[in-house]
């Protein structure tokens, strides 16, 4: 049987259909520059263009455009073939990267971050970013808000560029300005080759030779360390958990100090690095962790750059092999302090805490079971492994066992980092850093961030440890000592911590992130509705999905409890 001839009669031979062709001359979708992807190439180098990377890979175009456009997210995408607003949703959770549309303008070459956490507000930091907008140019310069960056201890802080500006001021910032002075200032630590002819990572040696793993864990048992990132958790107990989880491990560092008024993780890394470190690797060869992150806060850039340094300073050593320590940068998120937040950051997408359980323990990085610890529990695994458990259960105080790391800010003579027994009250701490500052009155305390709320002066015999504080109605956290005066109200300082958790709300559920907006407009009135917000903590604390919903309402209520005559 012959074939039909379906041609159109009179069409030239071999045309089978009349009219301009319709296929398309582009893919779907947004589409990117030929420049643009070049850029992106380049950028990213003989990196594995691996899904758990994008983060660092929007700090590498951050960093060197100083803002991320329409342009670079589309090339960014073919580039790791992932879809653009999966790029732009995780672009725009974190507030170190400048997402720009197109159309719109580029922010400025140069952005100050000033910042408005209590203690720099108590400071004059609202007083000091006003005089900035003032008398910059905002087409040379963006002047903008920031929370706390772990510089408590010399407030009012600024940050230009990514150089720090302690006890700031506007004649400080220009001359950073005329001297091209926005770069992170590394201060004097212990490098490798120091902490080595000390006998550094002796102990890490004789441990891998030979060392039984539930030796060292019964030591970090009864020396009563915990975890001191703020959850008090038994610190060796993890070990056994992760342990008993069959395949590959991994061990996550919780470096992201984002509770503001805390900056103790920062004293110990620009100072005794490698304390830290041993501490970390020993906790990794217990667990037979794979892998071990280090998740740092982007606010920290000169810690992230001793870290680059030292970790490769190990790999030179043949004390880890390259790779193995796995140093990951924070982008501006405090919700990324919680333990499941953070080990979504680290896999590359917005830091949304998980519903538990499952715990990190048992479905952790890449959905392994994951050991997660702070900096400070880490420095002080290596302090137990190398002087014994002695090294804290020996000193006792008011009843409580072990030291602290204070955090001491606000109206004290010496604002800085204060190892005390932790059984220390507020009196203890206020002492060590030297008393009041001149001319002020104690007044009122915040004991553990902002997540604690407030306690007055009155209050003043509390050993300020882990369990002591709950039947307080707050807790120690991360030991965070703010110290106010009779210049100070409470209902102000507790509006500057509310709105701080409103910014820093992860938005994933509605009592957090409706509630903390609530609370702020409420907060605001010159009458507290007390009912009301009564009514909005109950609702908080009961349904949030994290800690920073369920510990928000702590300054509201603290204060309507305490300091009812100013509301």
């Amino acid at each position: 049987m012959a074939p039909l001839d379906t041609k159109p009669s009179g069409a030239p031979k071999g045309v089978w259909k009349s009219g301009k062709g319709k296929g398309r001359h582009t893919p779907k979708g947004r589409q990117f520059t030929d420049e643009a992807q070049a850029k992106i190439a380049r950028l990213l180098g003989d990196r594995p263009r691996r899904r758990d990377l994008l983060i660092e890979f929007l700090h590498l175009i951050q960093d060197e455009h100083g803002h991320i456009s329409a342009d670079h997210i589309a090339a960014l995408a073919v580039e790791m073939r992932i879809g653009q607003a999966e790029i732009y949703e995780t672009a725009t959770f974190y507030a170190h990267f400048d997402v720009v549309k197109e159309d719109d303008t580029p922010p400025p070459a140069l952005t100050i971050r000033v910042c408005d956490s209590l203690s720099c507000e108590m400071a004059g930091a609202q007083q000091l970013q006003k005089a900035l907008e003032d008398g910059l140019d905002a087409s040379e310069v963006r002047v903008v808000r920031a929370p706390c960056m772990g510089r408590c201890d010399t407030a009012p802080v600024l940050e230009i560029g990514h150089n720090h500006i302690d006890h700031a001021t506007p004649e400080k910032v220009q001359a950073a300005i005329a001297a091209d002075d926005t770069h992170a200032h590394l201060p004097d630590y212990e490098a490798f080759a120091a902490y080595e002819a000390n006998g550094g990572y002796a102990k890490l040696k004789e441990l891998r030779d030979g060392g039984d793993w539930e030796q060292v864990q019964e030591d970090i048992l009864s020396s009563g360390l915990r975890g001191l990132g703020g959850a008090g958790f038994p610190s060796g107990k993890k070990w056994g958990f992760v342990r008993m989880n069959e395949g590959t491990r991994y061990l996550a560092v919780n470096g992201d100090e984002g509770e503001p008024g805390t900056f103790k993780d920062r004293y110990y890394l620009e100072r005794t690095p490698h304390v830290f470190l041993e501490g970390m690797l020993i906790a990794a060869w217990a667990v037979e962790a794979e892998t071990c992150f280090i998740y740092m806060r982007d606010e920290y850039p000169a810690v992230l750059e001793i870290l680059r340094r030292e970790i490769a300073a190990l790999e030179r050593a043949g004390i880890v092999a390259p790779g193995y320590i796995d140093l990951r940068r924070g982008a501006g998120a405090y919700i990324c302090g919680e333990e499941s937040a953070m080990i979504e950051s680290i896999e590359g997408k917005k830091g949304l805490p998980r519903h538990r359980p499952p715990f990190v323990a048992q479905v952790g990085v890449f959905n392994r079971p994951t050991l997660v610890h702070n900096v400070e529990t880490l420095y002080w695994v290596t302090k137990v492994c190398r002087e014994g458990p002695e090294c804290l259960n020996s000193t006792e105080k008011n009843g409580r066992k072990g030291l602290r790391s204070y955090s001491v800010s606000g109206r004290v003579a010496k604002p800085g980092v204060y190892l005390l027994p932790a059984g220390s009250t507020i009196l203890d701490v206020i002492e060590a850093a030297g008393g009041m500052a001149e001319g002020q009155t104690f007044k009122a305390y915040q004991p553990g961030g902002p997540s604690s709320g407030l306690l007055p002066a009155s209050m003043d015999d509390i050993p300020l440890d882990f369990d002591t504080l709950q039947p307080h109605g707050t807790f120690i956290g991360s030991a965070a000592v703010v110290v106010l005066s009779d210049q100070d109200t409470a209902r102000d300082a507790a509006l500057n911590m509310l709105r701080f958790f409103e910014d820093e709300s992860c938005g994933q559920c509605t009592p957090c992130r409706a509630g903390c907006e609530k609370a702020v407009k409420l907060m605001q009135a010159d009458k507290w509705d007390q009912d009301l917000l009564e009514d909005l903590c109950q609702v908080m604390g009961d349904a949030s999905i994290c800690g920073l919903g369920q510990a928000a309402p702590n300054p509201i209520r603290l204060v309507m409890k305490h300091f009812a005559d100013e509301i």
